[in-house]
């Protein structure tokens, strides 16, 4: 039984648990990994988006718009239709989210599943790591030490999802769009529509004679990101992420993005002569930082993005190998773990 199914039920049965705010219609309950969570209503969300007047994001199915939520900003998912395919989808992140609790993941606020699915979330106002990455102005280019905190950062989030969740989770969808940033460039993973939960998720191809459509979301990912053996087999495991890790890793290093639309070449074929050339490193290196690098730090990074993306999974490390070789070998993450902070 999916948690969000086990929750209604346990309400149902425990009507004390579950209060009604008498300002509004939503229904507020207690679980144990987010704590406080609103159920709202569909008027509540037309009213927290102002009507839905401003829309800060678009994904393949769902668009994301800002909300004025408890005297702060948030952001509202909300999946672009009401078929049950995408309703089944809207159900299993809701019911994945109710599972997080960690500083360096969106936080999940309340949902809503009166007409289409609705996930209102912490609003992380720094942009995307994809913004930082390639569209923002000279003076606000990632350094070195910035992009190494996010890449650890991110790894945290990973090895929790692989290694503290129960069942473990495969994010299935780890891309620079997906890893906002807040005021302080801290990581938050977001967009939890293609996990899923376990050790052996595996995605049933479809007939052929189904729509495309259906295809394309039964078998998920983004073009040089994706772990090809994943677009192989649709067995889901934990390499994948570590696959697409190994991608943003590249990424950061390079400052060029993982697929080209126009000559549909990838940057994992791009930098292959190099990454087995440590001495090569040096020509990867993103322009904008202006040669303001630690280059053993880089070579090390190379190192660890080649194993990330190798062809056989045995080869790629855990996300728990990847924290260990980062501490080992970058300096600017001394700080980080003198100040940790505990999950929130």
């Amino acid at each position: 039984m999916g948690l969000l199914k086990f929750l209604t039920r346990k309400l149902r049965r425990r009507g004390p648990a579950a209060t009604t705010d008498t300002t509004t219609t939503h229904t507020v309950f207690h679980n144990n990994y987010n704590g406080l969570l609103l159920q709202l209503s569909w008027n509540d969300i037309q009213r927290l988006t102002m009507d839905f007047a401003t829309a800060i994001g678009h994904g393949g199915f769902s668009t994301v718009y800002l909300a004025q939520f408890r005297h702060s900003a948030a952001a509202v998912k909300i999946y672009c239709s009401s078929s049950e395919l995408l309703f089944q989808t809207f159900k299993q992140e809701l019911d994945i989210l109710l599972r997080l609790r960690h500083r360096n993941i969106v936080k999940l606020l309340g949902y809503c599943d009166d007409r289409e699915g609705v996930l209102v979330m912490e609003y992380v106002a720094n942009g995307s790591l994809q913004e930082k990455l390639h569209t923002s102005k000279a003076s606000s280019w990632l350094t070195w030490n910035e992009r190494m905190a996010i890449a650890f950062q991110l790894a945290e989030a990973i090895a929790y999802l692989h290694e503290r969740c129960s069942p473990h989770i495969v994010h299935g969808d780890i891309k620079p769009s997906n890893i906002l940033l807040d005021a302080d460039l801290n990581c938050k993973l977001c967009d939890f529509g293609s996990a899923k939960m376990g050790f052996s998720s595996t995605v049933v191809p479809t007939p052929q004679n189904s729509s495309s459509r259906k295809r394309r979301m039964m078998i998920t990912g983004s073009p040089g990101y994706a772990d090809p053996l994943y677009l192989r087999s649709g067995l889901a495991s934990k390499k994948n992420d570590v696959y697409s890790f190994g991608v943003v890793v590249l990424e950061l290093i390079t400052g060029v993005e993982a697929f080209c639309p126009t000559s549909g070449e990838r940057l994992t074929a791009r930098a292959e002569p190099l990454l087995g050339d440590a001495g090569r490193v040096a020509e990867m290196m993103d322009p904008r930082l202006r040669g303001e690098v630690d280059l053993e730090e880089a070579k090390a990074m190379a190192a660890l993005a080649a194993n990330c993306i190798s062809q056989s999974p045995g080869i790629r490390p855990s996300a728990s190998d990847i924290l260990t070789a980062m501490r080992r070998t970058i300096s600017c993450l001394s700080f980080m773990f003198q100040n940790k902070v505990v999950d929130n």
